[in-house]
């Protein structure tokens, strides 16, 4: 045997004996690897899911010394009719409702007009994705006090160019419906339409341009080339963008404190909103936590609704 033989064998032997020794004691790595989230994840995610169950099951208030056992009382008095938590509560989701249909479709399409046109070539590219962008990592305070200026039926910013360009009379932003919903949707979508835009921009760039360039040789249009080409290869962005705006919509509280406060009459009062109320200055944490779940059970089976759907279509 040569010397070169030899070393080879010598390395093969230590190579497989590496592997060996990989194979009997590396399947703890990922799991090492794993174990900080996961140590964040029980800590912060599971074990506080648990006890907000058991909250729900009592009339709990942590300033007092017992929390009584209700059971499902909780639950129960949300659904029946006449009960002013189950009232106002219902009310609280029909406000939700009505900013996420508003806005959901608007956080869906805007953006992804803007990612489709922002990911031609043209100079200032870069400059213009930022500008876009820049909105998203300002704090919902900062939105919120800034918008409170511009749409205030008094001093507002916005009324006051509008007069100057010959509308009349002072438009309630934050007083009054259909008005205030107009502030809190237009806000949100000015606010957050940049994060999903990006979304949208790193899933364009995945779509191989060779498809593009053989559209164009059999004569296709840009719409067809959008319709057949840019929409099935951003199905999987577009299930990520729908169902994170979902979340994010049922779940909007800052804009409503900050802008209207939940006027008028709590038409504008969201049910995270009404929860924080109920369970931060009510201090009936019990009823609270039993609203939260609800909330929480209606958003996981609509999550599950818009899996479905997208699978359907493969």
């Amino acid at each position: 045997m040569t010397a070169t033989e030899a070393r080879t064998a010598t390395a093969a032997t230590g190579s497989s004996t590496s592997a060996r020794r990989i194979r009997r004691s590396g399947w703890a790595t990922p799991y090492l690897f794993l174990a900080p989230y996961g140590v964040l994840f029980i800590g912060f995610i599971i074990l506080p899911a648990i006890y907000g169950i058991w909250i729900s099951l009592h009339d709990y208030d942590y300033l007092l010394p017992h929390q009584p056992w209700v059971g499902f009382q909780n639950y129960l008095d949300l659904f029946k009719s006449g009960s002013r938590d189950g009232a106002d509560f219902w009310k609280s989701m029909r406000a939700t409702a009505i900013f996420t249909i508003f806005s959901v479709p608007l956080l869906v399409v805007i953006p992804l007009a803007i990612a489709v046109v922002l990911n031609r070539k043209f100079p200032g590219r870069t400059l213009f994705r930022a500008i876009f962008f820049t909105p998203y990592v300002l704090g919902v305070a900062v939105v919120g006090v800034l918008f409170r200026f511009l749409l205030d039926p008094t001093i507002g910013l916005l009324n006051y160019y509008l007069g100057m360009i010959g509308f009349s009379g002072t438009t309630p932003w934050t007083t009054q419906v259909p008005w205030a919903w107009v502030g809190l949707v237009g806000m949100t979508v000015w606010w957050t339409l940049g994060f999903n835009a990006i979304i949208y921009l790193a899933g364009l760039q995945d779509i191989s341009p060779e498809l593009y360039e053989a559209a164009e040789v059999d004569g296709a249009t840009n719409w067809d080339k959008f319709r057949n080409i840019t929409l099935p290869g951003l199905r999987p962005v577009l299930l990520f963008v729908l169902t994170l705006t979902l979340l994010a919509s049922a779940n909007m509280f800052g804009q409503s404190f900050l802008i209207t406060k939940g006027a008028p009459d709590n038409t504008t009062r969201t049910a995270i909103f009404y929860i924080s109320q109920v369970g931060l200055q009510q201090y009936r944490q019990g009823i609270a936590a039993a609203m939260s779940y609800i909330v929480a059970i209606i958003l996981i089976g609509i999550s599950l609704l818009n899996f479905r759907l997208f699978r359907e279509k493969d």
